[in-house]
């Protein structure tokens, strides 16, 4: 496997620091560089060129959503995971629209960290659990209303699920994890893991939490 190369972005030096030495020990992660805000990131992206952005929220000067949006929307962007250590932030709500590839609170295991950035490299995204968890809340809590148009689109794509996968899309749309969706349905993480990925696929989902809305503006009354 060929290096991954990793830029820092946070106005904390010690997070920087904690960041940097628990994925720069590992041998498939190069940190290629490290920004205090989001203006300073778009210059080290330019210049580095790095694979994945951990991409603080709050910042001074430019916050990371902005700049978020701006490196997803340029020609070979990074993936960027976003990092935050409210997990009831609505602004990572923001970011999931504006493309980022992940979401992690700050004190995310470092085995988790690294495995996060392997996985968003391969195009697939990263949600930590309880950010996930706090995104479906938020977002399909009772003040969102479905209008008739989104509830017959959202049940269009949803009809491209086999009935099992539909199953296990409705228990992600209550903020389940995968192990609770196992032992709820009787199969095997693998096998949740299995129908999350093919369900995403299908119905051109980045992540999780864009399934659960999926899911929430279908089956409104």
């Amino acid at each position: 496997m060929n290096s991954i190369r990793v830029a820092i972005v946070d106005d904390d030096p010690l997070v920087r620091t904690g960041l940097s030495m628990i994925l720069g020990g590992d041998p498939e992660l190069i940190i290629v560089g490290q920004a205090t805000n989001g203006a300073e990131a778009i210059g080290l992206v330019a210049r580095e060129r790095p694979d994945v952005v951990l991409m603080d929220i709050r910042m001074p000067v430019r916050d990371g959503l902005s700049a978020t949006e701006e490196l997803v929307a340029a020609p070979d962007a990074p993936r960027v995971i976003v990092l935050t250590t409210f997990d009831t932030d609505e602004m990572v709500l923001r970011a999931l629209s504006l493309g980022a590839a992940g979401f992690l609170l700050k004190d995310t295991p470092p085995d988790q960290l690294v495995a996060a950035v392997k996985t968003v490299i391969t195009g697939a995204p990263t949600l930590s659990p309880q950010v996930t968890a706090q995104l479906i809340a938020a977002a399909t809590g009772p003040e969102r209303v479905a209008g008739s148009q989104a509830r017959a689109a959202a049940r269009r794509r949803l009809a491209e699920l086999t009935e099992r996968e539909l199953e296990v899309a409705r228990e992600v749309g209550k903020g389940q994890t995968n192990a609770e969706i196992a032992a709820g349905l009787y199969m095997s993480i693998a096998t949740v893991k299995a129908h999350v990925g093919r369900s995403l696929s299908k119905i051109g989902a980045e992540n999780r939490v864009q399934l659960a809305l999926l899911v929430h503006d279908a089956e409104f009354d």
